[in-house]
């Protein structure tokens, strides 16, 4: 039986030997530089040129990206942030860290991602940032959500942890926003073999904001001087060499996985009357992260994967106003619908660049079947 896992086992088996002299390197390095080193500088340099941005600073992880985002925007006690009422739960916590108040917004029903209209409902005269997030397959409505900040005169934080490679109306994701951020968490489209993330913004005032609180408030010439409150959010030069390695190959991974996903909603079309939702075609504004449909019968489809050799899984079952860490900031009666239906439709299936077309086709074949 053709067995394909949904968290491969090998996923960095391919570059193992450069890791290996990567951690050489930076360790018999003359200049022993363990963090914000010169690959760290390399590596932001690298993704300033591929996404245009004016400035790019790397951190620990993406979670760190968002915090250090929030905290260049001063925000803090009294203040409220737009977060997505589903997703992945530093988009709440980031603010909640920061002393502010998660405001939540419902999603759309199809694509799942911040839905702008509701979003904009919301604002108050204490609203100082919209944080909408890229997910799974699909890009947020940026195009909506800057306008939404130029009426209102509210910045964005672009969530495109799930996004980076993407390109919306030939704006690639990250871009949209007053600051955009990056995550490198192992299973994304740019993972690493650990954690990492970047900020990245055109405001050279928030630049220097982010680069202060990402190493204890530091300047970066004067190493007993804070100028802030910072925190630790420091990025590792082994992790910064590995993925200055890997990003020569990353268009070609992105577009394999593109292929797939493209694969996989064609052939997922026809079932759309078995109340299966898949994520809308083409390439514009498309993430491919996650692929993950919608399903009314998702724990028997799931159960039938299984049976065949397919790993699948399911995201944010529970929807962040509705989780017990964040039940102070859900308002009395409110409802976020679609985030509810969300949570108990989606299941995610395999998507990885190294999957052959006989394993793709395995997988699309096997969830028609059970249709069928």
């Amino acid at each position: 039986m053709t067995t394909v896992p949904f968290f491969p086992p090998d996923l960095f088996e391919a570059d193992k030997d450069a890791l290996l002299k990567v951690l050489f390197d930076v360790g018999t390095d003359p200049e022993q530089r363990f963090i914000l080193g010169r690959r760290t500088a390399e590596f932001e340099e690298e993704i300033k040129k591929a996404t245009g941005a004016g400035a790019v600073l790397a951190c620990g992880s993406g979670t760190g990206a968002l915090e250090l985002a929030v905290g260049a925007l001063d925000i803090g006690p009294g203040d409220e942030v737009v977060v997505p009422a589903f997703g992945c739960r530093p988009v709440a916590s980031a603010v909640v860290n920061a002393g502010a108040t998660p405001v939540f917004a419902d999603v759309d029903p199809w694509t799942m991602v911040m839905d702008p209209d509701h979003t904009e409902s919301l604002i108050t005269e204490r609203t100082k940032a919209l944080l909408p997030a890229h997910l799974f397959s699909v890009m947020a409505d940026m195009p909506r959500f800057m306008d939404i900040s130029r009426r209102h005169g509210i910045p964005v934080i672009e969530d495109a942890a799930a996004a980076q490679g993407a390109v919306l109306d030939g704006v690639p994701a990250g871009r949209w926003g007053t600051l955009g951020t990056f995550s490198f968490f192992q299973v994304r489209a740019m993972g690493t073999a650990g954690e990492g993330g970047v900020v990245l913004t055109d405001d050279p005032e928030l630049a220097t904001a982010v680069k202060m609180l990402r190493n204890h408030g530091q300047d970066g010439v004067n190493r007993f001087l804070h100028h802030r409150i910072g925190r630790n959010s420091r990025f590792d030069e082994v992790l910064a060499g590995f993925q200055l390695h890997r990003l020569a190959g990353f268009a070609d991974r992105l577009e394999r996985r593109a292929q797939i996903a493209d694969y996989y909603t064609d052939r997922f079309a026809a079932l759309a009357d078995e109340d299966v939702k898949a994520p809308p075609a083409g390439r514009d504004g498309r993430c491919y992260d996650v692929y993950s449909l919608q399903v009314s019968r998702r724990e028997d489809l799931r159960a039938y994967l299984s049976e065949h050799g397919i790993g699948s899984h399911v995201h944010y079952p529970t929807p962040l106003p509705l989780q017990p860490a964040f039940a102070a900031f859900a308002p009395e009666g409110a409802d976020w619908p679609n985030a509810r239906r969300a949570g108990r439709s989606n299941l995610a299936i395999p998507l990885r660049p190294h999957l052959t077309d006989a394993e793709v086709e395995h997988v699309a074949d096997t969830l028609c079947d059970f249709f069928a």
